[in-house]
């Protein structure tokens, strides 16, 4: 019965100590179309690191996938290679059955300039994949303290709200994610904690309008 206690918080100064080793990277974008309480950006081609992970619970597939995302960093790899810590860690919700809607998640992390076009091999037991995505454009939400399992729905649905009420309403796109969730905070900061949630959107809607 002490494992699951002992393992979040193992968990937890893990996190903490990949973020003190100074989150330096993050994917590159441009925002195309800002409104009071969201934006459009364009996100180029990129390659993460990807875990899935069967989990009900956000926070805990989020917890499980990055532990193993930090194995494969720390050198968990057939290379031997270390990864520099990135920002932000991404959690995207497959569509699916159960309390939140889901039933797996996929927690992605963005692979540093060096290893964009050369990951290395994670080890097999690990099961994590490179995930290209392409270059998109997401509706961005931002939000302040901790992404809990509810907070995050309730995000998200401020943000389909916000989408269905602007010009943006019918550009959502269809996708293997109903949403993502990014993450730039350590889990010891309280205060001034910045989370996103973010929706994938069809901007060729827009193309060549003055408003885009």
């Amino acid at each position: 019965m002490a494992k699951a206690p002992r393992l979040k918080i193992t968990m937890i100064n893990l996190l903490c100590l990949v973020v003190l080793c100074g989150a330096t990277e993050s994917p590159q974008y441009e925002v195309v179309h800002a409104e009071s309480d969201f934006e459009i950006r364009h996100y180029r081609d990129a390659t993460w690191m990807s875990a899935t992970v069967n989990d009900l619970s956000f926070q805990k597939a989020t917890l499980f996938g990055f532990h193993r995302l930090f194995q494969f960093i720390q050198g968990a790899n057939l290379n031997y290679s270390r990864v520099a810590m990135t920002s932000p860690v991404v959690t995207s919700l497959v569509p699916g059955a159960g309390p939140l809607h889901s039933s797996a998640y996929v927690v992605r992390f963005y692979l540093p300039a060096k290893f964009q076009d050369s990951p290395p091999t994670p080890l097999p037991e690990l099961n994590l994949k490179p995930y290209a995505w392409d270059s998109h454009h997401v509706a961005v939400r931002k939000f302040s303290g901790f992404a809990t399992d509810d907070i995050v729905v309730k995000e998200a649905a401020k943000l389909a709200t916000s989408l269905s009420l602007s010009p943006w309403a019918n550009a959502t796109s269809a996708t293997h994610y109903t949403y993502s969730i990014a993450q730039y905070d350590p889990p010891f900061r309280f205060f001034g904690r910045t989370n996103e949630v973010w929706v994938d959107v069809d901007a060729s809607l827009f193309a060549g309008k003055a408003s885009f």
